[in-house]
């Protein structure tokens, strides 16, 4: 523990709010991703985010630098996490759209929100920990972040803590105050369980790399596509494996000829009129899509469409509810 560090913790035990802002400033970001990797939800990791800096600030006399600052945080912000799981009432599955096409099947996820990549500027790209399994692109994309949300809250904290932030054994048994055998035990159980996860990402073709030339020319032709009504160009962008995607609906819409059918007969009915303004979320792109009103100049949003890249195509379309949009300072309304 440093000097400077040290000098901190002082003057923060005896008072000192700034003191306490700046011994906690560097990892603020990193705890709020953490939280919403456990709990799927930027509203909750934000209120978690607030329960443990204040159980931070409270409890800060009994520190006693037997573990770092950033490993006690991590114990006081996981905590917080679990708590809300426990006390969370799951929201109930949705109808699916209407329209006579049935989805091919149900996911376990009822609630999931997408994460503003505006949040993650700062938030470090090196692997934290000698225990890391998943690069940081990977470890925030919305395809992990959803596969977690199948876990067990215990099993989900241990792999996060092991898998995706590097913590040793012992570190993460006393973040989670439990034994290492009972670590083992639940990331053991966690790794199977994601292994069998398509939507975790193995053996996936890469997605290009973020801002890259290949994900810019993919985007803008699906931006194109998708404005002019073209369903032959945009079901020619997706793998013939597609899924479409709509929490807190748990139905899915698996294939390419499922997915032509979906949107000839939900999205591009007759006299809908889109525009898409780009935004990016779990460092994917994304887009606030938004339909004309027909009767003034003004289009009115109809929620938030993310995409997960393959290669050269588009594996996955997940659409939010407008309820996300103000994460994205996106507005309920534009003008035509």
């Amino acid at each position: 523990m440093s000097v400077l560090t040290t000098e901190l913790i002082d003057r923060a035990k005896g008072g000192d709010g700034e003191a306490f802002a700046r011994l906690t400033a560097p990892y603020r970001s990193e705890l709020q991703v953490h939280c919403y990797r456990i709990l799927g939800s930027v509203h909750d990791a934000e209120d978690a985010m607030q329960e443990t800096m204040l159980a931070a600030w409270r409890g800060l006399g009994g520190f006693e630098g037997r573990a770092s600052v950033r490993t006690w945080l991590y114990r006081i912000a996981t905590s917080r996490c679990l708590n809300a799981l426990r006390a969370t009432t799951r929201r109930a599955p949705a109808q699916a759209p209407f329209t006579s096409l049935g989805p091919t099947g149900t996911n376990e996820v009822v609630w999931l929100e997408p994460y503003p990549d505006v949040l993650l500027e700062g938030l470090a790209d090196a692997a934290p920990g000698p225990e890391v399994r998943y690069e940081t692109q990977e470890a925030i994309s919305l395809a992990f972040v959803t596969a977690l949300q199948v876990l067990p809250p215990r099993q989900r904290t241990a792999l996060i803590l092991r898998d995706v932030l590097g913590f040793r054994a012992a570190e993460t048994a006393h973040i989670l105050d439990t034994t290492e055998e009972s670590v083992t035990s639940a990331l053991k159980r966690a790794r199977a369980t994601l292994d069998r996860q398509p939507a975790a990402g193995q053996a996936r073709e890469a997605p290009p790399r973020p801002g890259s030339p290949e994900e810019s020319r993919l985007v803008e032709r699906l931006v194109q596509a998708y404005q002019a009504h073209d369903l032959d160009g945009l079901i020619a962008l997706l793998s013939r494996d597609v899924c479409l995607r709509m929490p807190p609906m748990a139905f899915e819409y698996a294939g390419r000829d499922l997915a032509r059918q979906f949107f000839a007969a939900v999205a591009f009915r007759p006299g809908r009129v889109f525009r898409l303004i780009p935004t990016r979320a779990n460092r994917q792109p994304a887009f606030g899509v938004y339909v004309a009103d027909g009767h003034t100049a003004v289009f009115h949003a109809s929620g938030l469409l993310v995409l997960t890249l393959a290669g050269e195509q588009i594996r996955d379309m997940t659409r939010f509810d407008n309820s996300v949009l103000p994460y994205f300072g996106l507005p309920r309304t534009v003008l035509a």
